[in-house]
């Protein structure tokens, strides 16, 4: 009997960061390798990882990475991941070839070879695992599940799906293959939640696109589409929109040109020669004449839309009779941040249209899809995935509605253990899974004390106070100075500063006159009086940073002695070597002044 293990590293309880290992005795199979893009709380950060630390202490198990598709949500971690542990990468021919342009950015990985493409008539055999694949829906060509087929039944991760009659040849969902999967008998199913909060039905990509071409059709004035980058099926869509109505197009985002490179090379998309011209170019054509295709950093729109709207993109000025058209359809979790993105661009007198106010595009499936995928596996256990809380919740309840015993779904969290043993599920010990914060180059340097203090910059401002003092006097030799930024304008709150340096001032000497004198509790006696003073003025917690410098100012009376010193060493050698050394020691104290911020 195999003993077998299932622990999300990430994309339960959140949007995005899918990452899910699955042990069989021992072999450790990771699923996916997502990142997610930070939430408004997260200040600064450029994405989110899972944190891996407990495989690195497994990292002799694991046998491979095996991905679904190639949007972020699944294989942004893997350049950081391939750091770590040198194992072989599996997905299909488009999956790989993402996955090979997001390694080649990162020096340390961009030599790493090991990939290897596979499509849903693959299966590797792993002694104890077979991994085979099933081609499903999405807005990638050649989406795949994965199955983990074991002695106790298969272990089916199904991806990012949905069910769409119409799609086209390299996006069809294969139906037969599900039908044979489910009939093999499968232990545990991972199905993708996203979609648990959409009622009605899914649109379908055929009306889309004819959504996407009448938008076209009947604008006057310019068009900027916002899309996601390695959403392969919208770009295609507003490439033939373009065709259709005869504008041209203009690429804007630092990963469009690669990926629809890639994508052509392949044969996954059809671009006309023609199509594509310059921003130089387009600014000498009739605004009737173009659209222009925003995707912005990391393909993620919505931060460059923003950009754009606030003046800050050198090549962009949106005027009066531009439409901004977003075909993406964002997370909840950037809900706030699309309505600010609307207003900043209803601001510059342009028109807004989303394409998820008229359609529902989402890539992910709906209630009926979820239940039907249900139908084709019919698991002994089911653990939804891939979505917050209240979407995991309402997959459940689904899943119930269909005949799965309640006590046989798992909500999990990250770093919940399911330990398969006895011929049933349980929840096992739980593992300390975090997130790891990507900021420039810095990889998981940045932790929640460093968010908080950003969280505090951010609204509260800082508050510098220097002082200089002369510990043997013990006396404050300059009154101390303060610079504020971001708390207070300094000049229309003179009075609220120099109360501020009173009370500074006070609490410097009342440490001084202590009998033991201690650097670490002075600075921090500064902060908690300052802290109080201020929020009592103002109801604000700026950060504090005092800096407290010592002078030496009895220099000149050491420097005379030195004199002394220097003329008996001539009398006697061995005074000579004992003064003369004890002499330079003064000579240079004599000779600098002391000062140190402690």
């Amino acid at each position: 009997m195999s003993k077998i293990k299932i622990i999300p590293f990430g994309g339960v309880r959140e949007n995005g960061k899918n990452m899910y290992a699955v042990e069989v005795n021992d072999q450790i199979f990771i699923l996916d390798v997502g990142l997610k893009y930070p939430e408004n709380e997260l200040m600064g950060i450029d994405v989110v990882i899972p944190d891996w630390e407990y495989l690195r202490q497994h990292k002799d198990k694991i046998v491979g990475v095996f991905l679904t598709h190639g949007h972020a949500d699944s294989i942004g971690a893997l350049p950081y991941f391939l750091m770590d542990f040198n194992v072989p990468v599996f997905g299909s021919e488009m999956t790989i070839a993402l996955a090979k342009l997001a390694v080649k950015k990162h020096k340390e990985v961009k030599k790493f070879k090991d990939f290897h493409v596979v499509d849903a008539a693959t299966a590797i055999d792993f002694n104890d695992v077979t991994v085979s694949f099933f081609q499903t829906t999405h807005t990638i060509p050649e989406t795949l599940g994965i199955v983990l087929e074991t002695d106790e039944g298969n272990i089916v991760y199904t991806g990012d799906f949905k069910f769409d009659q119409t799609a086209t040849k390299g996006y069809q969902t294969d139906l037969a293959r599900l039908a044979e999967v489910g009939s093999q008998g499968v232990l545990a199913l991972l199905s993708d939640s996203a979609g648990a909060g959409i009622t009605g039905a899914s649109s379908r990509e055929k009306d889309i696109g004819e959504y996407i071409k009448e938008t076209f059709k009947y604008q006057d004035g310019r068009i900027i589409v916002a899309s996601v980058a390695s959403n392969i099926m919208r770009v295609q869509q507003i490439i033939n929109a373009a065709v259709a109505v005869n504008r041209k197009l203009v690429l804007s985002g630092s990963d469009i040109e690669q990926i629809i490179d890639t994508a052509m090379d392949l044969g996954k998309l059809k671009l006309p020669q023609d199509l594509l011209i310059s921003m130089k170019e387009a600014d000498k054509l009739d605004p009737s004449q173009v659209v222009i295709l925003e995707t912005g950093k990391m393909g993620e729109p919505i931060k460059s839309l923003q950009q754009i709207a606030n003046g800050d993109n050198p090549k962009i000025k949106l005027t009066d009779n531009d439409l901004v058209f977003v075909t993406t359809t964002p997370s909840y979790a950037q809900e706030t941040e699309v309505q600010k993105t609307k207003d900043m661009i209803y601001r510059t007198g342009a028109e807004v249209k989303f394409i998820s106010d008229d359609l529902n595009p989402s890539g992910h499936a709906n209630q009926n899809d979820q239940q039907l995928m249900l139908n084709f596996m019919k698991p002994k256990y089911f653990i939804p995935i891939q979505g917050e809380y209240r979407l995991l919740d309402r997959h459940a309840e689904l899943a119930e509605e269909v005949g799965i015993a309640p006590d046989h779904i798992f909500l999990t969290n990250k770093g919940d253990v399911l330990v398969y043993e006895n011929g049933e599920f349980h929840v096992g010990e739980h593992l300390d899974v975090g997130n790891t914060m990507i900021d420039g180059t810095g990889i998981g340097d940045i932790g929640n004390i460093v968010l908080r203090d950003r969280r505090v910059l951010s609204e509260d401002g800082i508050f510098v106070v220097v002082a200089t003092i002369d510990r043997k006097k013990k006396k404050i030799v300059a009154r101390p100075q303060i610079t504020s930024r971001g708390f207070v304008f300094v000049k229309t709150n003179r009075q609220l500063m120099k109360q501020s340096a009173d009370l500074v001032e006070k609490v410097v000497q009342d440490n001084l006159d202590q009998k033991e004198f201690d650097w670490g509790h002075l600075k921090q006696d500064v902060r908690e009086k300052l802290n109080r003073f201020l929020f009592d003025q103002t109801k604000r917690h700026p950060v504090i940073l005092p800096v407290i410098m010592e002078i030496n100012q009895h220099a000149k009376k050491k420097s005379k002695a030195n004199n002394g010193e220097k003329k008996a060493e001539k009398s006697n050698n061995h005074k000579k070597e004992r003064h003369h050394g004890r002499g330079r020691g003064r000579k240079h104290q004599a000779e600098k002044v002391n000062q140190q911020s402690k």
